[in-house]
């Protein structure tokens, strides 16, 4: 038994694209693309699905532009705009499936702040942020039990409820951050758009954010001050993507 912990711990390790940190995760990238299949039916049987228009033709080509210069060991990139002027959001789910809300395009403005949102999100996906927080959740035992069920529908719900209904911890915002930033630039669009864009969503918020040590994402403020710090290696990127304007 000891032997074979020692074997899935070491098998286990996984290296972030971008920011090279190691991580725990007994989850493969075949596994997040089976887990995200599973539940973004789920998704999108809830949610109002925008079937054409502009807005959707932006979604779908950031989507693109972004994917093509992603680290992508084999997931199922794909998007879909969902029609709610309410909620200020988007998420991408494991192997690479996302949903974008139409109610954070207005704090978007472009499609490079849109890049902006959508390269964060598939920072999660390449990080396998989703399965490493349901590592560390479920444990070995009952990872192997999964395992031996195959049972991707149930881990499937647990996905939904640690990726949808839960935050992400300060350190994997942040890291999606960073790998975001990295992304949209390579894909031609100006990284200095995300300083714009966090700045724009803390005008948003009108003060009503939590404190951050409360919260289990970083402050606008912390965000806005660490992208600052990337921005020079971003630019490096962007410049050498062409610098050409986004659409």
């Amino acid at each position: 038994m000891a032997t074979g912990l020692l074997i899935v711990v070491a098998v286990a390790c996984h290296t972030t694209p971008v920011t090279g940190r190691k991580s725990f995760n007994l989850y493969s990238a075949q596994d997040d693309v089976q887990i995200g299949r599973e539940a973004y039916a789920q998704v999108l049987a809830e949610g109002k699905v925008v079937k054409s228009g502009p807005e959707l033709e932006m979604v779908k080509r950031a989507m693109t532009r972004l994917t093509a210069v992603a680290d992508d060991p084999g997931y199922e990139w794909e998007v879909n705009l969902l029609d709610d002027d309410q909620t200020v959001n988007a998420f991408a789910i494991p192997g690479g499936k996302m949903a974008v809300y139409t109610g954070i395009l207005p704090v978007c403005k472009t499609e490079a702040g849109l890049a902006v949102v959508m390269g964060h999100e598939i920072g999660h996906v390449v990080a396998q942020h989703g399965t490493e927080r349901i590592s560390s959740t479920l444990g070995i035992d009952t990872f192997l039990s999964y395992l031996n069920i195959g049972d991707y529908a149930s881990l499937a719900q647990v996905g939904l409820d640690v990726l949808v209904n839960r935050p992400f911890g300060r350190k994997q915002e942040s890291e999606a951050d960073e790998i975001g930033l990295i992304y949209m630039a390579m894909a031609g669009y100006d990284p200095r758009e995300a300083i714009s864009f966090w700045e724009r969503m803390e005008a948003q918020s009108g003060g009503s954010q939590p404190p951050e040590f409360l919260s289990t994402h970083p402050s606008h403020e912390t965000r806005v001050e660490r992208l600052k710090a990337k921005l020079p290696e971003a630019m490096e990127k962007w410049r050498e993507a062409g610098g050409r304007a986004s659409p």
